[in-house]
């Protein structure tokens, strides 16, 4: 089996590497044709995992039709606001097989998640998203972990779950697809207000409190999009938000952590060493729906109009 993993970060190059447990061979499109000539020289993405030898079964290429060649799986590791230009970019080169999506958030132009951008643009036989409480670094260094694969159809879920697992990563086949994508959007945002009360040294009653009304209101919108409730409750939902919010791994906890510290928004979102998805889906949640009080508060600080302090404290009075 030949699966094409499209993007080379670091969540990307993990996941190549998990696949490449199960597969006969991965191929990882790299946007830059020198980092994929460093990855198959070196034998490992230097820039975004330091210190990890990939498999010798991944080949990286920055061309997008030698990577889906034969593929029989297609992964789509691209930042959510860049899926729909990549998507209608390479829609020519791409088999039609079983797409997984793996970018969380909230297209700002449509008000759609990444499973339903993916299904706007390409018509696949089966639109599938992972998530969980998967942090890079930590999964490429082998130590263990879980996650949800979730597809409309239960036997293609089951498939790819067990394509995706290895003897530390432990894939859960689900039929949620709506679910999973709320909750990878909405924790990035959760992951914001919990880092700006760390910034801000509010203490770690704010801190639990905040997590659980984010989560609550999580769930709150993803039971009116149709989602399920223990989705929310299990790894994609729960899981991935504490993770998230308390790792220092996460790109959103320190751009939250420098918000609560008192920096502007462009220098705290240059300390985070790259995308930050919370930063653009907050304010397109509330496109998407606007009764969600605990987004609308997190987005008057990254527009300026509030501070950090004044918004947690909003949060905390609102039951």
């Amino acid at each position: 089996m030949h699966v094409a993993v499209l993007g080379s970060g670091a969540w990307g190059t993990t996941v190549a590497g998990i696949l490449a447990t199960n597969a006969t061979s991965v191929g990882l499109w790299c946007r830059r044709p020198e980092l994929a000539e460093r990855i198959r020289g070196s034998g490992a993405n230097e820039e975004y995992l330091p210190g990890i030898a990939l498999s010798p079964r991944i080949r990286a290429s920055s061309s997008v039709a030698e990577v889906v060649a034969g593929a029989s799986l297609v992964v789509l590791a691209v930042p959510l606001q860049q899926l729909r230009s990549r998507l209608l970019e390479w829609s020519p080169e791409l088999p039609r097989v079983p797409v997984v999506n793996l970018a969380k958030g909230v297209e700002t132009a449509t008000g759609l998640f990444g499973s339903e951008v993916v299904a706007d643009v390409l018509d696949p036989v089966h639109v599938l998203a992972l998530s969980g409480p998967n942090l890079a670094l930590e999964i490429a260094r082998g130590q263990p972990a879980a996650t949800v694969v979730a597809c409309a159809d239960p036997a293609v879920a089951a498939q790819v779950a067990g394509w995706c697992s290895t003897p530390a990563f432990h894939a859960h086949p689900l039929t949620d697809v709506i679910g999973v994508d709320v909750a990878g959007a909405f924790k990035n945002v959760v992951a914001l207000a919990v880092g700006m009360v760390e910034g801000a040294g509010l203490g770690a009653n704010a801190r639990a409190a905040v997590t659980t009304l984010g989560l609550s209101e999580t769930a709150s919108l993803g039971s009116r999009l149709g989602g399920r409730l223990e989705t929310f409750l299990g790894l994609a939902g729960a899981g991935d938000l504490v993770a998230t919010s308390t790792s220092t791994l996460s790109r959103n906890h320190r751009v939250g952590v420098a918000l609560g510290q008192g920096l502007p928004l462009a220098e705290a979102m240059g300390r985070a060493g790259g995308t930050a998805e919370g930063v653009a889906t907050a304010p397109a949640l509330l496109r998407r729906d606007p009764d969600l009080p605990f987004v609308r508060d997190v987005v008057a600080v990254l527009e300026g109009r509030r501070s950090p302090v004044e918004t947690v404290s909003r949060l905390l009075s609102v039951s």
